[in-house]
């Protein structure tokens, strides 16, 4: 396995499209949840980059090799009164995990989003991802909630009847 010295991080660009979504894939595949993956490399480009990009996204290489990528967007708190970054997609290929890969994407993404302004870093961990819930835990990140999907779309649709 190469040593942590060899591990490159550096900003996505347009061109990562295709790279970005296969990390997404993998990351789906690893957690059980790849027929959830609705997006495609086109969906990715079109609102990545560009003049308003809504995410911004890291990729972790060694030796020239894909390695990992984050992925994150812009957030604020309103009680805090702050703006901060929320991590969508963290993942690390399994051939180079141990590396501290992980966590360095994510000082890399708290890094960029401290020089934009950000205070505070957030994410959300599934339930049922023990593994990565002990990885953000060892990093004191802590659990949110949310709703999503089908009881998401339910819960709407109550609040659009007024009941």
């Amino acid at each position: 396995m190469p040593d942590s010295k060899s591990v490159k991080i550096r900003n996505a660009l347009s061109a990562d499209a295709e790279l970005l979504h296969a990390g997404i894939l993998a990351l789906a595949r690893h957690t059980g949840r790849e027929n959830k993956v609705e997006s495609t490399p086109a969906d990715l480009l079109a609102h990545g980059f560009g003049e308003r990009p809504a995410f911004d996204g890291l990729i972790a290489e060694v030796d020239g090799c894909f390695a990992g990528m984050c992925l994150t967007f812009g957030s604020f708190s309103t009680f805090r009164g702050e703006a901060g970054i929320y991590v969508q997609d963290l993942y690390v290929e399994e051939d180079f995990r141990g590396m501290r890969i992980g966590e360095r994407l994510l000082q890399a993404a708290a890094a960029r989003g401290f020089e934009r302004g950000a205070r505070y870093l957030r994410l959300s961990v599934d339930f049922d991802n023990l593994q990565a819930q002990a990885f953000y835990e060892r990093l004191g990140i802590t659990q949110i909630h949310m709703m999503k999907g089908d009881d998401f779309a339910a819960f709407s649709r109550e609040g659009l009847s007024g009941s």
